[in-house]
């Protein structure tokens, strides 16, 4: 059985490698490749923009006669992503860069022409010392001068960072921290201070409102009314009208029942009859022409009984 990864091949014996076809294909023959944009771009058609590291299907093709120092220059073709217009780039092995050839333009290339800018004034300054002597010397004595300048400016540097290295750091930050308590210190008294003013002025606003609000609304009290003496009348009226109105307080006033005040009568104007404990004759029994009995009346009865028993008999009297 025979390996699965061949890694030797069998040569038959009479092999002749010379016999083996040649394919012929053309030097400018394009290839298919994966790449990434090498920078960044505008499509000059549509103006997107093409940043660098975007990947395309590109085609690839050697630039015919053309090569630096023996390498060869190749050409890159992709297509915009936007209007599908056709972008070419080519290898640049003399800077190790890329060269933009057609379809778009090349953006941020501040670096690049710094370098440059570097590069042609170094070429420049070669060119003068090459033919002029004295320029030389001018350029030596300009780039010794430059150096002292250097120097000196370090010189500084390091004396400066000498006196910093004698100076005690505990020190400064312990100063630093005994001024910041004391500053604390002092805010926070001033602080308790104008609380306490605050406070007090509260108070003694608190109080003066206070008491306005006590004046305003304390009601003036009314001056209680000056009851008359109960025995004063007794001196100011005679003596038969206190009875009258002492009966008219005990019984109740009968102007508003005019029948029935007949009936009643005073003590002191009581028939012999009332006295000896009879009723006298009702007016509308009279009137009618039947004289009515005398009402039972128990010995010893009082005048407001005999009221009672009078009342009955007028409202009896006016039922029927």
């Amino acid at each position: 059985m025979s390996e699965r990864k061949v890694l030797n091949k069998y040569y038959p014996p009479d092999f002749d490698p010379s016999k083996i076809p040649k394919l012929k294909l053309p030097k400018d023959r394009q290839y298919v490749v994966r790449l990434m944009a090498p920078f960044n771009m505008r499509c000059k058609t549509c103006g997107e923009y093409i940043y660098k590291g975007k990947k395309f299907n590109a085609r690839k093709e050697t630039v015919q006669n053309e090569s630096y120092l023996g390498l060869p220059i190749f050409r890159f073709y992709i297509k915009c992503t936007r209007c599908l217009a056709e972008i070419t780039f080519k290898t640049d092995p003399e800077n190790t860069d890329y060269t933009m050839e057609h379809g778009a333009t090349r953006n941020f290339q501040a670096e690049k022409l710094l370098e440059e800018e570097e590069k042609r004034v170094q070429k420049e300054r070669e060119d003068e010392e090459l033919n002029n002597p004295m320029k030389v010397l001018e350029n030596r004595t300009k780039d010794s001068k430059l150096e002292m300048e250097v120097l000196e400016n370090l010189q500084e540097l390091k004396d400066l960072n000498q006196r910093q290295a004698h100076v005690d750091f505990e020190a400064m930050l312990r100063q630093h921290r005994l001024s910041e308590e004391e500053r604390q210190r002092q805010e926070q008294e001033e602080d308790e201070r104008e609380t306490a003013a605050l406070v007090e002025e509260s108070r003694k606003r608190r109080l003066l409102e206070d008491s306005d609000s006590e004046e305003d609304t304390t009601p003036t009290q009314p001056q209680p009314a000056l009851r008359p003496n109960p025995t004063a009348i007794l001196d100011e009226t005679p003596k038969a009208k206190r009875k009258a109105e002492s009966w008219e307080r005990s019984v109740g006033t009968l102007g508003s029942r005019p029948p029935l005040s007949g009936l009643v009568v005073k003590k002191t104007d009581l028939d012999p009859s009332v006295q000896r404990g009879r009723a006298p004759p009702l007016p509308g029994a009279m009137k009618n022409g039947q004289a009515a009995g005398p009402a039972p009346q128990t010995p010893g009865t009082s005048s407001l009984s005999q009221l009672g028993v009078y009342s009955d008999s007028e409202d009896s009297s006016g039922s029927n």
